[in-house]
């Protein structure tokens, strides 16, 4: 089981995979960032790029 702290604060989540550190985030994610989860000048790349970065912090840990 990894922890990480969410990249925009302090808050962490756990999970075994990415995914599930992902999905453990999520509900954080959608109330203390809410600005960005529907910032609608974001594009898919930027998504991707936000997973890449994401990943590798997680593998990283």
């Amino acid at each position: 089981m990894k922890t990480l702290k969410c990249d925009l604060c302090e808050v962490t989540a756990e999970g075994e995979t990415f995914e599930e550190w992902m999905k453990a985030l999520q509900p954080h994610y959608e109330v203390a960032h809410a600005e960005v989860m529907n910032d609608t000048s974001k594009t898919e790349e930027d998504r991707e790029n936000w997973m890449a970065e994401n990943k590798a912090r997680f593998e990283a840990a």
